[in-house]
């Protein structure tokens, strides 16, 4: 094969959707993965379905927005599923020990990128849709009336995800598989932080400032702004996107420095020790 065509945009195409396949071919092939996938996205909405129904017996505030905490575990799921699909797939990758087989052929640390970014979306359209689909029979609530600011909603959540995700995969890569527990300490670490149930205003001043930079205390301001007061806040999703466009530039960046340190060190080889 000649250098202009390992190196043409239909050859960047090629392997990045070789790699999408073979993550799609594992998927096809374990029902478990499948199940998993669903299974902790439906159960944190069966709780907080059946905490909702509760407290709008008892509280006049949440009745004037039924479903206000079921959107929230939603969203927040989209949130913790991009970030976890990021991370797992590439974990998956190491796991076996197949990172030095990889890039023994022509795939660029950028087209992986690009190919864990498409699994952690596939990912968190299976996990999270399955968990609201349950919920219109289950509760009679829809997460899709939201309309069309629910794709604003999901599209920063899933960005803010692969930033975090693409971060914790490279803290792993640097750091070895003893790190891994760094997929599920982070993105947990942003949550009460960042307004899923509660608004910003309810945290101490300090902390409020430390939330207004994180995209998802945007976006759980949007939501409830929407439900309670029927209104989409324009202006804190423009700030949700301009602060994902520096948190993702910043992921990549993070992920691409961390692989060109373990590859001059030669930990590519010996990432499953």
């Amino acid at each position: 094969m000649s250098a202009p065509q390992r190196t043409g945009s239909a050859a960047v195409w090629r392997r990045i959707y070789a790699l999408v396949l073979r993550h799609m071919y594992l998927l096809r092939s374990s029902g478990p993965r499948v199940l998993e996938l669903m299974y902790w996205p439906t159960v944190q909405m069966v709780l907080w379905g059946f905490i909702t129904l509760f407290l709008v017996k008892q509280s006049s505030w949440l009745a004037q927005a039924s479903g206000v905490l079921i959107s929230g575990v939603l969203l927040w799921d989209v949130l913790f599923r991009g970030q976890l699909g990021v991370s797992l797939v590439f974990m998956e990758e190491m796991w076996s020990r197949n990172l030095g087989h990889l890039f023994v052929s022509p795939l660029r640390p950028i087209e992986l990128v690009a190919a864990l970014l498409v699994m952690s979306l596939i990912r968190t359209l299976i996990g999270v849709g399955g968990a609201a689909l349950i919920a219109i029979p289950l509760f009679h609530f829809s997460i899709f009336t939201l309309g069309l600011p629910l794709l604003a909603f999901f599209i920063n959540l899933i960005v803010m995800g692969w930033a975090i995700g693409l971060l914790v995969s490279g803290i792993v890569l640097r750091y070895g598989l003893g790190a891994e527990s760094m997929a599920w300490v982070a993105i947990f670490a942003v949550q009460p932080i960042s307004g899923v149930y509660y608004p910003i205003e309810v945290l101490p001043s300090w902390l409020q400032a430390v939330a207004y930079a994180l995209p998802a205390s945007y976006v759980f301001e949007g939501m409830r702004a929407v439900l309670f007061e029927h209104v989409f806040r324009a202006d804190l999703l423009l700030w949700a996107a301009a602060l994902n466009v520096v948190y993702l530039a910043a992921g990549v960046a993070a992920f691409v420095a961390f692989f060109n340190i373990a590859r001059t060190r030669g930990q590519l080889l010996q990432v499953g020790e």
